[in-house]
């Protein structure tokens, strides 16, 4: 059964795992490209976009895919409408693959927003020291705010993609440790915490350490995905949904 992951998730990296040397499935993983040093994946990996919608339902057909699992990150919206379409018109299986999100816990104090354009106003008009760690895609939102100073973590270089007066940058990537982020917002003075409701535990320790320390966290809701795709939430449970449809397979 020849199937194709969408990654760049742990998620996607569970499952790769998984199919490696299991009978009866060739998998390929697909990467979109946005990390210049992705990890190493124990299975075959291609990177780079399809173009389109009709460019991914073209590289099914010509690939022979027979099932596709959709385990992009939880905000990559666009990939995931786009694998529905494709999906749809190859007459592909599709699986999405989502971590599920955090939740609020005792302690939290949380500002719940739609959007990063609302995360950007939620920070108010008054000068502070803000944490961003919703990668660097979205930081071009809070340059208008540049009145505050940003401490900004990400696993590319910002470069000047962030233009404001103050910005603070750290290269890193998860997992992280609840110690280390409580000891890096106490040295760095942070005020308030601003990320995506991603979910997964290699990121949690900052809201862990934010409630720990009494901070805002601004937390930005994820994005609606397709509706009518069967979702499931580890990769455990996205590899019995392969063996299901490659059990039904003629």
């Amino acid at each position: 059964m020849r199937i194709l992951i969408l990654g760049g998730t742990t998620e996607a990296s569970a499952l790769a795992a998984r199919l490696v040397g299991r009978s009866g499935f060739r998998p390929l993983l697909s990467l979109a490209g946005r990390t210049s040093d992705p990890r190493p994946m124990p299975i075959p990996t291609r990177i780079g976009g399809f173009g389109s919608v009709e460019g991914l339902a073209r590289f099914l057909r010509d690939e022979q895919i027979e099932a596709v699992v959709d385990a992009t990150h939880p905000f990559a919206a666009m990939m995931s409408r786009n694998a529905a379409e494709a999906c749809a018109k190859a007459g592909v299986p599709l699986l999405a693959l989502r971590r599920p999100p955090w939740t609020q816990q005792e302690g939290d104090r949380w500002i719940g927003v739609p959007s990063m354009e609302a995360a950007v106003g939620a920070l108010g008009e008054a000068p502070c020291r803000v944490f961003l760690t919703i990668g660097r895609l979205e930081l071009p939102h809070f340059a208008d705010a540049p009145q505050h100073t940003y401490l900004v973590r990400t696993i590319e270089p910002v470069d000047d993609a962030l233009p404001v007066p103050n910005v603070i940058a750290i290269r890193d990537r998860a997992p992280f440790d609840e110690a280390a982020e409580r000891a890096l917002m106490e040295r760095e003075r942070v005020e308030v915490l601003v990320t995506k409701n991603s979910g997964g535990a290699a990121t949690y320790p900052k809201i862990a350490a934010a409630r720990a320390l009494g901070l805002p966290v601004i937390v930005v809701a994820r994005p609606a995905m397709p509706r009518g795709i069967e979702e499931v939430t580890t990769a455990d449970a996205a590899l019995d949904w392969l063996e299901r449809h490659h059990a039904r397979a003629p």
